[in-house]
């Protein structure tokens, strides 16, 4: 069963336009998970436009209260100094690194794992040995994943914004998932997956471990409440994984 894990980085970001800390990010996570989703996502970013450093020790420490411990926290940035120190700190099951620039909107791009090998070894070596699970995200490239393996990486979040917006590109991603899993990696996916193509992808890409999905389940809550949104999506998913 692939796990749904919300991304709170939207109730975050609205919650910064003002000073009154609302929305409540920690209320929030509880609807989400009332409704039935298996872990929560957070990207701190350097300018803490919408998850702040801050928040981070609160929703580990929300978690650890929460009655049921499967619920998963993954943590997703860039290997900075402040990021290995701050997810290293406080208790996370995952950290998913992202080759981000600072002055990005989103995540637009995986590793180029060749070109960054020394400094993405001795960041998963450090991130393992503090007892975190490690995924690299990545485009849809089997080269990628069997060198995400290769530097000891357990699991590749494969990047589906391109997947979103061309869905004939499907069996790059089906290749990729393989070449991974073959490697010995776990799969997760994330970015742009939404109502429309969360369930076909899944279909495709059956052994997905986990989604990280927060823009688009963030903006259909909107209209559709956590609840109904969480159980839209949590219904997908198992769409998906009967038409595998």
């Amino acid at each position: 069963m692939t796990r749904l894990s919300v991304n709170l980085n939207k109730v975050a970001l609205l919650r910064n336009q003002r000073d009154t800390g609302q929305p409540d990010l920690l209320e929030h996570a509880k609807m989400v998970l009332d409704a039935g989703a298996q872990g929560l996502t957070a990207h701190p970013r350097p300018d803490e436009r919408h998850i702040r450093q801050s928040d981070i020790p609160l929703i580990a420490g929300f978690l650890k209260t929460w009655p049921n411990k499967s619920i998963e926290f993954n943590i997703e940035g860039y290997p900075s100094e402040d990021f290995i120190r701050l997810v290293t700190r406080h208790e996370c099951d995952q950290v998913t690194l992202v080759p981000d620039d600072p002055n990005q909107k989103t995540s637009d791009h995986g590793w180029d794992i060749p070109a960054q090998e020394i400094f993405l070894s001795d960041v998963v070596r450090r991130l393992k040995e503090a007892g975190r699970r490690v995924s690299l995200f990545i485009d849809p490239k089997p080269d990628m994943a069997r060198a995400a393996a290769d530097i000891g990486a357990q699991r590749i979040e494969l990047f589906t914004g391109p997947y979103a917006f061309n869905p004939d590109l499907l069996p790059a991603y089906v290749e990729t998932a393989e070449a991974g899993y073959r490697a010995g990696l776990e799969i997760n996916a994330g970015h742009d997956l939404n109502l429309n193509n969360l369930a076909g992808f899944i279909s495709a890409v059956p052994q997905c471990a986990e989604v990280s999905i927060g823009h688009a389940l963030t903006s259909d809550a909107l209209l559709m409440g956590w609840h109904g949104a969480v159980t839209a999506y949590l219904t997908a998913i198992q769409y998906g994984q009967k038409a595998a």
